[in-house]
C-alpha cells in the first residue's frame, strides 16, 4: 500500500466524525492548488515532493491546527516573495510546532506557501518516514539540499536549536538553548532575508520531566523523554495535550557578511536573531491569557 493510500484511508472517519471536516478538506485542496510548483511527468518535484499525498498528510495536520491546537498567526504579511529562512523556537518532544507553522502557511499565508522543513540527520534513518519526508516537502538538513531550495526561490523553515530545544525539560520552557550556526551560514550565502517567529504553546503540548539520553542513544535516538503522560499511559500518552498555539512571525531580517566568516562574527549576527526570538516568546507570553483557552 503507498504512503499515499495510508494516509487517505487514515483521515476518512475522522473528516466525517468532526462538524466542518469536509469543508476544511475544500479550503485546503484549494489552498494546496495554488501553491506554484515544478512537477515532472510523474508527478514529483526536483526534491520528491507529492502534491497529493501533501495533501493526504496535511488533512489531519489541519484537523489538529483548527480544533485541536486553536492555532492563531500573527504577522505572517511580513514573509516576503521568493526565498525567505523562516527561524524560530522549537519545544514540545514531537516537532508539531513544525508542523502547524507548515498548515499555517498553506491556510493563512497569501498566496498559501509550501514550507520545506529541514529535519534532524537521524530522521533519514528511519524506514518509510524518510520517503515521506521528501513526499511532504521535507528534507534532511544538509546544507546543500537548503542551499539548492533557497537558490530555487523557496521558503525553508529551520529550528537552529534542534533536539536540544525540542526535548528540553518544562523548567526551561520559552528559554532558547544554543543556536546552530549554519542558517546564518546559508543566509549570507543565498543573500536570503530570515523571518524569525515564535511560538508559544508547544511547551505546553507535553512538558517534560526528565531526557533519559544514554536509553535514547541505545535505541539511536538522539534523546529519550518523560513527559507527564508519556509513557506512564501508553500510547495514549503520546497525545499532545491541547494547549492553544500562538504562532507570531516578525519582519525579515538581513545580514551581510561572507558565509565563511570565522564562528566568533557569525555568532554575533545569530545573536541578533536568537535575541529577537526571545522577545517575541516574552511578548507572546505576556499577552497569553491562558495555556488552553
Amino acid at each position: 500500500m503507498s504512503v499515499y493510500s495510508i494516509l487517505s484511508t487514515g483521515t476518512e472517519a475522522a473528516l466525517t466524525a468532526i462538524p466542518g471536516g469536509r469543508a476544511l478538506k475544500r479550503e485546503l485542496e484549494e489552498r494546496v492548488s495554488r501553491i506554484p510548483l515544478s512537477l515532472n511527468s510523474f508527478g514529483y518535484d526536483p526534491w520528491g515532493f507529492n502534491p497529493d499525498v501533501f495533501k493526504a498528510f496535511l488533512m489531519p495536520a489541519a484537523i489538529l491546527y483548527r480544533y485541536w491546537f486553536r492555532c492563531r498567526v500573527q504577522g505572517i504579511e511580513n514573509i516576503p516573495k521568493g526565498r525567505v529562512l523562516l527561524i524560530g523556537n522549537h519545544a514540545g518532544q514531537v516537532p508539531f510546532d513544525g508542523l502547524m507553522l507548515t498548515v499555517a502557511m498553506v491556510l493563512e499565508a497569501d498566496p498559501p506557501r509550501l514550507t520545506r522543513s529541514m529535519g534532524e540527520y537521524w530522521l533519514g534513518t528511519l524506514p518509510w518516514f524518510n520517503v515521506l519526508m521528501d513526499r511532504i516537502g521535507s528534507s534532511i538538513g544538509t546544507p546543500q539540499t537548503c542551499a539548492d531550495m533557497l537558490h530555487k526561490g523557496e521558503c525553508v523553515l529551520a529550528f537552529p536549536e534542534g533536539v536540544r530545544g525540542m526535548n528540553k525539560l518544562y523548567a526551561d520552557a520559552y528559554q532558547l538553548q544554543e543556536f546552530g550556526l549554519g542558517f546564518m551560514r546559508l543566509a549570507l550565502e543565498t543573500d536570503t532575508p530570515i523571518v524569525p517567529f515564535g511560538i508559544v504553546g508547544s511547551e505546553e503540548q507535553a512538558p517534560g520531566i526528565a531526557n533519559l539520553r544514554g536509553l535514547g542513544q541505545m535505541l539511536g535516538m538522539p534523546a529519550f523523554p518523560l513527559t507527564l503522560t508519556w509513557p506512564w499511559f501508553g500510547a495514549l500518552g503520546m497525545v499532545p495535550l491541547p494547549a492553544r498555539y500562538y504562532i507570531r512571525f516578525g519582519e525579515p531580517m538581513h545580514f551581510e557578511g561572507a558565509a565563511n566568516d570565522e564562528d566568533e562574527v557569525v555568532e554575533e549576527k545569530v545573536a541578533v536573531v536568537k535575541d529577537r526570538i526571545q522577545t517575541m516568546l516574552r511578548e507572546g507570553l505576556a499577552e497569553r491569557k491562558s495555556i488552553f483557552l
